[in-house]
């Protein structure tokens, strides 16, 4: 499926309704320290608290009455389980849920507070894979993938759409990396609405695969990732990375103690709660910040769901 502007435009009035149009914030010290302007795209004030609402509404929106009557179900560790079943119950349908036994208690705990139903499983991808077909058969429910479904992509990449008709020129996006959903939605909005703006995903070194991928220009799977951005561990999709390939600039890599660097950066200076994957796109910026001097730079922070108990700082 080849996403045209009108997609996008589509989109974006499809689910508008139900989600909310994000702020724009800045903040004077971290342009000082990085030497550039930066407009922070506040995903963290979405509904659910991260950009995916806009996908799973934009996903859910497009089914047929019968095959709303039967529910949907996916497979996610936190942020996509949340707004599935937040963008479920503002439809009146089902959604069930499948989630490693080791996702944050925070998370499991909001989707089951938005009226999804939490089936756990090993936290490993054959387990999520076999359980979600195990629901499905059972439940008669749509299978809504997380990342990898164009609709999903479509609705994430309303974000930067909004972003770019706020602050026009500018040089680049930074968005974090880890199935593509958000990434590829970013990379198109600004090939149709911004084209002289170049995209750069920040990804984990722990879980690089969206890399080593962009690197030799095929999927390498995800294997045994290790980071704190819990939201950044699945694998590229092959809907996603032919986007990511072709229209994201680069895809620059970054340590734990940079994350959370970045993200005691946003709490302190900013006050605003975000989650670790949030400040992945900052801290990739801060790294090669000798590269953007001057420019006008948009970073996309996608979600807010933290457990504040854990907080790595």
């Amino acid at each position: 499926m080849i996403i045209t502007k009108q997609h996008l435009l589509d989109t974006h009035e499809r689910i508008s309704d139900y989600i909310h149009r994000t702020p724009v914030f800045t903040s004077s010290l971290i342009n000082e320290i990085v030497g550039t302007e930066i407009y922070f795209k506040c995903e963290n004030f979405q509904k659910m608290g991260a950009f995916k609402m806009r996908g799973a509404t934009n996903a859910i929106l497009q089914l047929s009455n019968t095959e709303k009557e039967f529910g949907v179900a996916t497979h996610s560790s936190g942020n996509f389980a949340q707004a599935l079943a937040l963008a479920a119950k503002l439809q009146g349908i089902k959604a069930y849920v499948v989630m490693p036994s080791n996702a944050p208690e925070i998370k499991k705990a909001a989707v089951k507070g938005y009226g999804g139903e939490v089936i756990e499983c090993e936290p490993n991808l054959q387990a999520r894979e076999t359980t979600l077909n195990e629901v499905v058969n059972k439940t008669g429910a749509v299978f809504l993938h997380p990342y990898n479904d164009y609709y999903v992509i479509q609705g994430q990449g309303t974000a930067a759409m909004e972003l770019i008709e706020d602050y026009a020129d500018l040089d680049c996006i930074f968005a974090p990396v880890g199935g593509g959903g958000l990434l590829s939605g970013t990379a198109l909005a600004a090939k149709h609405f911004s084209p002289n703006t170049k995209v750069i995903a920040g990804e984990p070194m722990g879980a690089d695969d969206a890399w080593q991928s962009f690197q030799k220009g095929e999927i390498v799977p995800q294997t045994n990732p290790n980071t704190i951005a819990d939201g950044l561990l699945t694998s590229l999709g092959d809907k996603t990375f032919p986007i990511i390939r072709d229209y994201v600039e680069d895809i620059l890599r970054v340590e734990e103690e940079e994350i959370i660097s970045a993200m005691r950066l946003i709490y302190e200076r900013m006050k605003l709660v975000v989650e670790p994957s949030s400040a992945v796109a900052l801290a990739a910026l801060i790294k090669e910040k000798e590269k953007y001097q001057n420019q006008k730079i948009g970073v996309i922070l996608s979600g807010g769901n933290v457990q504040l108990s854990k907080l790595p700082f």
